[in-house]
């Protein structure tokens, strides 16, 4: 008797396809594949040809029932909802793997391979890859209708302020644009004391008044009007109106505080030049340095009024100049700037040049003058001024001239300015010729002014060559390392030829 040396193998047998006759490993049904395919199809039911709704205006898809996607082409986010097209129908199969297929971006078309399984004869599982084909179909979303129509809105805010300038505006306009707020709205609507946001829901419209009462010194009011009631569902339609009032001072105002607002300041003057507004505004005594902030709410306890207008603004020229060093400060002064200089100045009217008339001044602007410089202020000497506090003041407090600002040349600086910014776009009504001064007024006050730069995105003007961020002259300038590179997007996200997919 012998004995075997290794293991016993057990070679699997054979069998004929019940079908066809040829020889295959053994399975529950005893077919081969191709004849088990042509018994059973386990994509029936799952439709081959879908359509989908696109948007051409915002670019989203629809998602049933109502709401609509941003997704790019062949993202995993577009993957997802063609695949919720076929939901019901892929509940009786197994799916394995889904991908998209390459297509022209123009074609209207998008077509998935899929990968499923499922259960036939006897307990067999059947793979099969098949190909489903969207049909992309142009359909405008809800919210592109009422943008269309103009018409149709549910709440505005109207932004108003009681100045003849309008450089605070401009610099609410940048920061809307930085953090992107304009985007919900409707409409933009410019009229001749300030700007009117519609919107399509009311919530959008309080996230705006929530960003301006951070943003800049103001109060709001709110109303709303009933326009219809469905007395069957107890349902009512309102119309919101918010009221937005910022404080009627802009930057290179004079004001002149009540005695009780100077006090609690820290004892400052009550004549005070108004060097920035952002979301409080930042006061300067031009006698002592002495800098203070007021806010929205202080403000209207105690309000004040800008003495003059920026048309008032006069040139002259500064005949002498004395650094003033180691002043004392007075008992409870507040904080002083550092930025600025003190300094006593002797200045005389470029228009009264055949005269011998000259002023004298303290200033905030010693560390930018020099003798032989031009220089703006107001004329305070000469000039009537109905204001409730500074006719009760001593007549000896107040200065004959309180200068505000150099003078450059404004057609230099504005042929070197290499830099650009974008504005809102808007309906405008009732534009006043001196938009462009004071527009020009506002670029000036970027340049000089660092603190306000930051809330500010500042592109560069690819048109004007790049030079140096100095100016013989003097003139602030602003550096290339504040800009940003405009971007200018004329294609979509598939490398340029889906375009015309997007347009037509």
């Amino acid at each position: 008797m012998e004995y075997m040396k290794g293991p016993a193998t057990s070679n699997q047998g054979n069998i004929l396809c019940c079908q066809c006759g040829i020889p295959i490993p053994p399975n529950p049904a005893n077919m081969c594949v191709a004849c088990l395919r042509t018994q059973v199809d386990i994509s029936e039911g799952i439709p081959k040809q879908v359509s989908v709704h696109f948007c051409k205006q915002c670019e989203r898809y629809l998602q049933p029932p109502a709401t609509w996607m941003q997704c790019a082409l062949e993202s995993r986010e577009l993957l997802t909802l063609c695949l919720k097209k076929l939901k019901s129908s892929l509940s009786k199969v197994r799916l394995i793997d889904a991908g998209f297929i390459w297509t022209e971006p123009h074609s209207k078309r998008l077509k998935v391979k899929l990968t499923i399984q499922k259960e036939v004869l006897n307990g067999a599982i059947l793979q099969q890859v098949f190909v489903v084909e969207y049909m992309v179909q142009s359909q405008m979303c809800d919210d592109c209708h009422r943008v269309e129509a103009k018409d149709f809105w549910k709440a505005v805010v109207q932004v108003r302020q009681k100045v003849l300038h309008k450089k605070t505006f401009y610099y609410l306009e940048q920061t809307i644009l930085k953090h992107r707020l304009h985007q919900n709205t409707l409409r933009v609507k410019e009229i001749h004391e300030g700007l009117d946001f519609y919107y399509a829901s009311k919530q959008h419209a309080q996230k705006m008044v929530e960003f301006l009462q951070c943003s800049v010194p103001c109060r709001s009011k709110a109303s709303q009007r009933l326009i219809s009631h469905d007395i069957h569902s107890n349902t009512y339609n309102y119309k919101s109106t918010f009221s937005v009032e910022i404080v009627p001072v802009c930057k290179d105002n004079v004001v002149c505080l009540s005695p009780k607002l100077a006090q609690s300041l820290g004892n400052m003057n009550q004549i005070c030049v108004c060097i920035r507004v952002t979301s409080t505004i930042h006061l300067i005594d031009p006698n002592t340095l002495q800098i203070a902030e007021v806010d929205g709410n202080t403000y209207w306890r105690q309000p004040f009024n800008s003495l003059f207008h920026p048309k008032q603004l006069e040139e002259f020229i500064v005949i002498d100049l004395d650094i003033v060093r180691d002043r004392k400060q007075g008992a409870g002064a507040g904080m002083r700037s550092n930025k600025h200089t003190l300094a006593e100045v002797w200045v005389q009217k470029t228009s009264e040049m055949n005269t011998s008339q000259q002023y004298h001044c303290r200033t905030h602007l010693g560390h930018l003058l020099n003798p032989g410089d031009l220089v703006q202020g107001f004329d305070l000497a000469n000039c009537n001024l109905n204001d409730e506090f500074i006719n009760k003041m001593n007549p000896h407090h107040i200065p004959d001239v309180v200068l505000i600002k150099k003078s450059y040349d404004r057609a230099r600086r504005q042929r070197k300015r290499n830099w650009k910014l974008k504005e809102l776009e808007r309906d405008r009504e009732g534009m006043d010729t001196d938009d462009e001064r004071q527009y020009q007024d506002f670029l000036e006050d970027l340049e000089e002014d660092e603190l306000i730069r930051k809330n500010v995105n500042i592109y560069r003007n690819a048109d004007i060559a790049v030079e140096s961020d100095t100016d013989e002259e003097g003139a602030p300038r602003i550096s290339l390392a504040e800009m940003l590179e405009d971007l200018h997007i004329s294609h979509d996200a598939t490398g340029g030829e889906g375009a015309g997919m997007l347009t037509e």
